[in-house]
């Protein structure tokens, strides 16, 4: 082989768990404690960018992200995405009849990784989804890796496996202990529902104080709701959702969301100690979704949250500009700065006969921005050099 660089570089979306997953039954390996079904998100808005390049003269594989180093030997979560993805590619190569000490050799090489999100990291927006499943598609397409990667995915962060797909998507928590049926599955594609619409209210893009998986581990050790939810619920709860996917029947999804959101952070309460990821602000906006359903006498919105603060509501285009007209009246940002940002809104008041039910008050600077989105892609590739 030459001494040539071989690069390739890719991006991947994030994802928002429709039904929640939040605990894990093996941390080896993190298979979740139940399965879990979720809506990829437009890489138009919400996208990791990965450069991954390798060559005969990298000594050590490094990553960084947002430019800085991380340390690869301290994450073995990384470290698992590393190996996994050599040792299938070895398989196939020698399954395939391509097993030449060369082409060997080649998928032992070092690799240096430069990742960023265009939205906050680790602040509940599940940015390690879209890492994950960044370097994962990255390194698979390098390295000329057939097949599902999703279980791979999975063993760097349990969400990530989703964001190999677009639309919805089930991961499906699998029976073997080795996690090898422990995969992500299309239900439908990003163009299903095209009416679908995001918004991404950002309350606060800092680090959350409490990570995810110390969260999940403290759960499943203390909170006895966490293990009858598992038991008893989240399956016939993946059963309605896929229904009102299927048949587009935004009322019963937007119940599901809303439940499976209110849920989660009972899980969280219920652990011991209480796990606080929801802040004054998050509550208020769910009161606004509330009232808004409420004075329209039918379901237009709902919300989720997954470990923070930050909002996802789910609407669709028939009503995203009033939507967006609430959001801007009731959430005013008094430093001048535009509320959203992604897709075009044109905000409209949804009228006074809707306003004189709604029993809120003006709360300026909840929020610092929105996103608006639809559903998306699965990651894509947008560069490749030398890799076929």
């Amino acid at each position: 082989m030459s001494d040539e660089v071989l690069s390739v570089t890719v991006t991947a979306p994030t994802n928002i768990a429709i039904v929640k997953y939040w605990g894990k039954r093996c941390t080896k390996f993190n298979l979740p404690i139940n399965s879990s079904l979720s809506a990829t998100l437009s890489q138009d808005q919400l996208k990791t960018t990965t450069r991954i390049e390798t060559s005969p003269t990298f000594e050590e594989d490094e990553v960084w992200l947002h430019g800085k180093e991380q340390d690869i030997q301290k994450n073995q979560r990384l470290l698992n995405c590393f190996n996994n993805i050599r040792r299938l590619a070895r398989k196939q190569a020698i399954s395939g009849g391509e097993g030449s000490a060369d082409q060997i050799k080649f998928y032992s090489q070092k690799v240096q990784v430069h990742t960023e999100n265009n939205f906050p990291t680790a602040a509940g927006l599940a940015s390690s989804a879209s890492g994950y499943a960044a370097l994962v598609f990255g390194l698979g397409t390098l390295f000329k890796v057939q097949g599902d990667l999703t279980s791979i995915a999975r063993q760097g962060s349990g969400s990530a496996c989703r964001s190999l797909h677009g639309g919805f998507v089930e991961w499906q928590m699998g029976e073997q202990s080795d996690g090898e049926d422990s995969i992500g599955v299309q239900i439908a594609p990003e163009s299903h529902w095209p009416e679908l619409r995001i918004i991404v209210l950002v309350v606060n893009d800092a680090r959350k104080k409490v990570g995810s998986t110390e969260g999940m581990q403290s759960s499943v050790q203390t909170s006895t709701l966490l293990q009858y939810r598992s038991e008893k619920i989240v399956d016939e709860r993946i059963k309605q959702a896929k229904r009102a996917i299927i048949d587009k029947d935004f009322s019963l999804l937007a119940e599901i969301i809303m439940k499976e959101s209110n849920q989660l952070h009972a899980v969280c309460l219920d652990s011991f100690p209480p796990l606080h990821y929801l802040s004054n602000e998050s509550h208020t906006i769910m009161d606004l979704v509330h009232a808004y359903n409420k004075a329209t006498g039918c379901t237009r919105l709902a919300y989720t949250f997954d470990a923070g603060p930050n909002a996802c509501l789910f609407t669709m285009s028939t009503f995203v500009n009033e939507v967006a007209w609430l959001i801007e009246h009731y959430f005013p940002v008094e430093n001048g700065n535009k509320i959203f940002r992604g897709l075009e809104v044109d905000p409209v008041s949804p009228g006074d006969e809707v306003l004189n039910k709604l029993d809120m008050e003006i709360n300026p600077n909840v929020i610092k921005y929105a996103i608006h989105t639809r559903l998306g892609h699965p990651p894509k590739i947008e560069s490749a050099v030398n890799v076929s």
